[in-house]
């Protein structure tokens, strides 16, 4: 549990930076994402007892929604990979017999 606190800790604190580099303040952030400010200040500090759409809201205010897909992606399996690389080269033409 230490570390999964210390992870949050560390998410809050990114979103903390990411806010001020926007120069926005807690009641202006607080605000585009749709939440209160005590709400906020929880997900700054990495309570987790915040609900994951609060952090879903702040990624889509950050442009950063599609950071989500990379969590729990599907593992790149590369022999599937090789295999559609090599259905897709293309083929040489036939040789006709004249």
């Amino acid at each position: 549990m230490l570390q999964t606190n210390e992870k949050l800790q560390s998410l809050g604190s990114r979103l903390r930076d990411e806010r001020l580099r926007r120069n926005d303040t807690q009641t202006i952030f607080a605000a585009r994402l749709g939440i209160s400010v005590p709400t906020l200040r929880k997900m700054e500090s990495g309570d987790p007892s915040v609900s994951v759409g609060y952090w879903l809201a702040a990624l889509n205010v950050l442009d950063r929604a599609g950071d989500l897909d990379a969590i729990l992606a599907a593992p790149e399996d590369l022999f599937a990979k090789y295999d559609q690389m090599k259905t897709s080269l293309p083929r040489r033409a036939s040789r006709r017999s004249r």
